[in-house]
């Protein structure tokens, strides 16, 4: 969480988001919403995976992590199954929320269902999904 005097809810947020558009959407509406300090946009599940491994042991890591569902190479359900080989540290630290556009009631469900996804929202990302989903104690 921020530190007293910090006007941001997180330090650090990740955007995984195949489409540079909805990248830069979110990207702007963290930043605008005052939610994350800073924002990590991530093209691919593979980047964000080397990315996460890379600073696995560093106080560098993200706090949430925006997880889009389609993608094409490995999608946000590859990234999950991956993600779970990642160290305990990065699965303690980092919040899971899977953004996508998609209707199909079974994407809803599986990402429901993973223990590392601690919310589903749905595209596009705005302001009273942040604070929905992430209210503060």
């Amino acid at each position: 969480m921020s530190q007293p005097g910090n006007i941001f809810k997180h330090k650090r947020a990740m955007v995984i988001d195949d489409s540079r558009i909805d990248r830069f959407v979110a990207e702007r509406i963290i930043k605008r919403s005052f939610f994350a300090e800073e924002v990590l946009p991530m093209e691919s599940a593979t980047a964000a995976l080397a990315y996460l491994q890379a600073i696995e042991n560093t106080d560098e890591l993200p706090e949430v992590i925006f997880l889009d569902i389609r993608m094409p190479v490995m999608d946000g359900f590859g990234f999950l199954e991956n993600y779970d080989t990642l160290s305990d540290k990065v699965k303690r630290n980092c919040i899971i929320a899977m953004i996508s556009s998609s209707a199909d009631a079974s994407d809803h469900m599986r990402a429901r269902s993973s223990q590392y996804v601690a919310c589903f929202m749905e595209k596009p990302l705005d302001k009273e999904k942040l604070d929905q989903y992430f209210i503060e104690p």
